[in-house]
């Protein structure tokens, strides 16, 4: 630490390279300082101790050519100012409106979702009453749905036209969405 007031001094005498020789001296100090600081946020803070330590030097040390630190105190000190300003503007930008700051939080309720099993024998079952009502358009529901096939390849595996195969699978997701109900 004791090159830290040199540094500083070369900083304030202009020296582009003083800031990157800084920033491994002072780091690990800046870290506790910003975990410090990050102790005492409400939950939900999502600016984690890191990035305030990055954000915090590069408003010191970045492009201010009229920055004087007085010592190694006084850059700290200003570290935390720095810190303290970044936490506010971040606090601002939540609650501006477009971030959704005049919104209430609520808490919500997991409803447990219906296991991959359930959802695929409902959806069998519907398939098979489907294909009592429209056989072609069970297949195209299991060329699409089982396979992943486009229009064009289904048209070809069952040698219709790309048309018909576009018009059955519309027909079939809205017959699905009816008897399955999502």
């Amino acid at each position: 630490m004791s090159d830290v007031p040199q540094l500083l001094n070369a900083i304030d005498q202009g020296d582009p390279h003083a800031g990157d020789l800084l920033l491994p001296l002072v780091y690990e100090e800046l870290r506790r300082l910003a975990e410090s600081t990050l102790a005492h946020e409400q939950p939900g803070q999502t600016l984690q101790p890191t990035a305030l330590v990055h954000e915090a030097y590069l408003r010191l040390v970045g492009d201010q050519k009229d920055a004087h630190w007085d010592g190694r105190g006084h850059f700290f000190a200003a570290a935390a100012e720095a810190m303290r300003r970044i936490l506010v503007e971040a606090a601002r930008r939540k609650r501006r409106r477009r971030h959704g700051g005049d919104m209430k939080r609520v808490e919500l309720v997991d409803a447990p979702a219906p296991t991959a099993d359930d959802t695929l024998l409902a959806f069998d079952e519907a398939l098979t009453r489907f294909a009592v009502e429209d056989p072609l358009g069970a297949r195209v529901v299991e060329l699409r749905y089982f396979t992943g096939a486009g229009h064009e390849a289904v048209a070809a595996a069952l040698g219709i036209t790309v048309y018909q195969a576009g018009q059955k699978w519309t027909y079939a997701r809205a017959w699905f969405h009816n008897a399955l109900g999502e």
